[in-house]
């Protein structure tokens, strides 16, 4: 990969059959990210199989159950070059666990590709991926219709979707141009490196050349440095080492810094990247670094870094806006699920719920509801059941947003509105 130009991180989201990830083993394929005996090697055994031309999907799967089953569940980070960026597809199996990688930490996508199949059009996981985008800020949506294939590409088909698609982004107020939908076949390729002669009705770009057009996403270096810690290390000659990912803002040898909710700090005296020792270190970066006199028991995964004179923000509560993507029954007051937050993972109770939205036109629906559920947008009020470092997203956003998990599912996602500080 070429680290020199710019990075993205893509999501590509849709209903589970829809076609995600053949589409993700297409665009690797593509762009020379996968050799090509990979891809033999993967055919055969998928002819073997019964699943002829299904090698694509195959690319991203190496878990023996689920070939058995033809279904792909798990896919770890995948990237690829366009001429202008190189981009990371982050975790975007079918089923909805994805949808926690998405929002916390080192995986939140600056874009996304929604994929909605040509013979099947808007289904429920489509609407589900649509909402969160809008929730989380995606700046760009591509909607790529798949499977023309299947119907002998059809203008007709391909309208047909366009327009069901279009009436589900009005309905979250999601503003799209009118050039980010493409007709395309992840299976066959058509429409994803170049424009198709299947079809000839469409005179857009390839999907190839739409991704290589994105916007590029300045680094938010002249934010306060944040820091969410993955790991901490003890490292012979070296001592107490924390690693983790930099969100915002720079961290430079000699820099005074503090963790938070642990409250501890000091001067950072090394700082380490590819094995290799760097002055300073940037959003995006990955690090090991020491701060001086700092113990290993005295920090932990969750702990967020930052400058000591404008430290992590530590909630008592914070009011946040969610989106409740699937429950089995009704959220009430009281509720104490998991929080995934950039690397912190802390049980919370929602303390209240202050008004259910109008997803739609972003109005207040009703104050003080009893209960949300499945589909329901509401904002509520928070209480962490032992500290926890969040901020809000309007001023730190890569800090700002979090999934909620319960019974082995991700429930609900959700951006911070406000931190009424400990």
């Amino acid at each position: 990969m070429s680290e020199d130009k710019p990075h993205q991180n893509l999501a590509i989201i849709g209903h589970v059959d829809h076609g995600k990830s053949t589409l993700v083993g297409r665009l690797l394929y593509e762009t020379g990210s996968v050799p090509e005996h990979v891809i033999e090697q993967h055919r055969e055994e998928a002819e073997e199989k019964g699943k002829g031309g299904f090698e694509f999907a195959y690319v991203m799967d190496n878990l023996a159950e689920e070939r058995e089953r033809g279904v792909t569940i798990d896919i770890a980070h995948q990237e690829f070059d366009t001429d202008q960026y190189y981009f990371t597809i982050v975790d975007t199996p079918g089923h909805r666990d994805f949808v926690k990688n998405m929002i916390t930490g080192a995986s939140q996508a600056d874009h996304a590709v929604l994929v909605v199949a040509a013979d099947d059009g808007v289904a429920p996981q489509t609407q589900e991926h649509v909402f969160l985008s809008r929730t989380l800020g995606i700046e760009k949506l591509i909607v790529g219709v798949n499977k023309m294939d299947i119907v002998d590409y059809s203008e007709d088909d391909y309208n047909d979707v366009v327009e069901e698609v279009n009436k589900l982004l009005d309905q979250v107020n999601f503003e799209v141009d009118d050039d980010s939908f493409i007709p395309i076949s992840a299976f066959e390729g058509d429409n994803i490196a170049e424009r198709s002669d299947n079809t000839p009705w469409y005179d857009g770009r390839s999907l190839l050349e739409t991704l290589n057009d994105l916007p590029e996403s300045e680094p938010p270096t002249d934010a306060p440095l944040r820091l969410p810690i993955q790991d901490v290390y003890t490292i012979s000659g070296i001592g107490t080492v924390p690693v983790g990912r930099i969100e915002t803002g720079v961290m430079n040898i000699g820099d005074n810094v503090s963790f938070q909710p642990s409250d501890v700090g000091g001067e950072v005296k090394t700082i380490e990247m590819h094995h290799e020792e760097v002055p300073k270190a940037e959003p995006g970066d990955n690090v090991g670094f020491n701060v001086r006199g700092l113990g290993k028991d005295d920090i932990r995964r969750g702990d967020v870094c930052g400058p000591a004179d404008d430290p992590p923000s530590v909630a008592e509560t914070f009011q946040a806006q969610v989106v409740v993507m699937q429950h089995p029954s009704v959220i009430t007051a009281g509720y104490t699920p998991v929080f995934h937050a950039h690397t912190a993972q802390v049980a919370c109770t929602i303390e209240s719920i202050d008004k259910k939205m109008d997803p739609a036109s972003g109005e207040v629906a009703e104050e003080n509801p009893d209960f949300i559920q499945s589909g329901d947008a509401a904002v509520v009020t928070i209480r962490p059941q032992k500290p926890l470092s969040i901020e809000p997203s309007s001023e730190i956003p890569e800090l700002g947003s979090f999934a909620i998990r319960d019974m082995g599912q991700t429930i609900a996602a959700g951006k911070v509105l406000e931190v009424n500080e400990k």
